[in-house]
């Protein structure tokens, strides 16, 4: 278990210097989305720009907070998904596929800083011309993303419903006519809890509701956006899964030395942070340990998940901080020559969008011998 779990006090974005570690955690993450991003173009290997975002987190966080005992590093591994894949594709290093023109890209990370986590997700497509605009069903699938996200930064306010999140989402989805991808959650994240108990769903079903909540001052949340051209209907396929997590509350006595090693592996370096198989010490027995590891439920997978094939799926993702002045919105990336023919019309989303992300400040009301007095002095 990490130290700073076993605190009794557990700080929040109240004190100054957790907003810093979130913001210094967050730059961090940009940079790395900025420089996956920047290589992503035909021919290049998947596993090669998923090495490179999670070496540049690893370095990068080792330079700040140097002094005392502070953990940080990749608190979601680079995964870089193309076209009809959900997410969560981080493959092994053997692993040939490469990325070519016209490609929809989604790059999804994130870093920590003394369990503070900050996570990102962007989407675009691989030009060999970058002047070239992206049109068609793309560029609507990008718009749509990019303003769900706009739509629900300002929405991100003490008192706002979750539920009221999702529906926003759904109506942006509508205008651009896409569709929200079912079995997405945004959660509240705490010190070292890239998942916790409050969720807004990316969207509602019958089968699947979250329980009504309103969001509160200081609150973090990661917000994850997914939206497709299909159904919105993802699922797994054999694509061999490498993402996982450690369950800490999960205990079994493991007879694999092979699994011993790679959970002790695991729980050192990652912490309760997600983790791929690749960054472990010696990859090929680590397979073997992981697969002994997750049938005992000590390790949660992250499984590639598939769109229908030919259908197109674009994802955004921020971490945002509820302060009482205002909702800081940890990344934004701006759609680059993206040309939809599509826009909203929707009365509602055209209000919130108009919105500031700053709250308005409250004037003091001063009575006339109030006034009269300053002014007398």
């Amino acid at each position: 278990m990490a130290d700073g779990e076993q605190e009794q006090v557990l700080q929040d974005i109240s004190a100054p210097d957790v907003v810093t570690k979130f913001q210094t955690a967050a730059t961090i993450v940009n940079d790395a989305l900025a420089a996956v991003k920047a290589d992503c173009k035909p021919g290049a290997r998947v596993v090669d720009l998923c090495n490179k975002g999670d070496k540049i987190i690893v370095d990068r966080t080792a330079k700040v907070y140097n002094k005392g005992k502070i953990e940080k590093g990749i608190a979601f591994p680079t995964c870089v998904s193309v076209n009809n894949v959900a997410g969560h594709f981080s493959p092994l290093s053997d692993d040939a596929t490469e990325l070519k023109a016209g490609d929809l890209v989604k790059i999804d990370l994130g870093a920590h800083i003394d369990g503070y986590p900050a996570q990102a997700a962007e989407t675009f497509v691989v030009r060999e011309d970058s002047s070239a605009p992206v049109t068609g069903r793309a560029a609507d699938l990008i718009m749509a993303a990019h303003t769900a996200g706009e739509a629900v930064h300002r929405m991100l306010r003490p008192g706002t419903k979750n539920e009221d999140i999702t529906d926003m989402i759904a109506r942006v989805c509508s205008a651009y006519g896409v569709n929200p991808v079912e079995g997405v959650l945004s959660h509240s994240i705490k010190r070292y809890i890239i998942a916790g108990n409050e969720v807004i769903m990316n969207k509602s079903t019958v089968e699947q509701r979250a329980d009504e909540h309103a969001l509160e001052e200081h609150e973090v949340y990661t917000i994850d956006i997914v939206i497709s051209t299909g159904e919105g209907k993802v699922i797994q396929k054999e694509e061999r899964t490498t993402v996982y997590k450690r369950m800490a509350e999960v205990q079994y006595a493991l007879k694999m030395k092979a699994a011993r090693a790679a959970l002790s592996e695991i729980t050192t370096k990652f912490q309760s942070f997600p983790f791929t198989v690749r960054a472990l010490e010696d990859e090929k027995k680590a397979r073997l340990g992981v697969t002994e590891c997750e049938k005992h439920d000590l390790l949660v997978p992250y499984p590639v998940l598939f769109e229908k094939d030919g259908e197109l799926v674009a994802q955004v993702k921020f971490t945002a901080l509820i302060l009482p002045t205002s909702t800081i919105r940890m990344s934004n990336f701006s759609p680059e020559n993206v040309q939809s023919d599509k826009k909203v019309e929707d009365e509602e989303v055209l209000k919130v969008l108009s919105t500031s992300t700053k709250k308005k400040k409250k004037k003091n009301k001063k009575s006339k011998g109030d006034a009269s007095g300053a002014a007398a002095q």
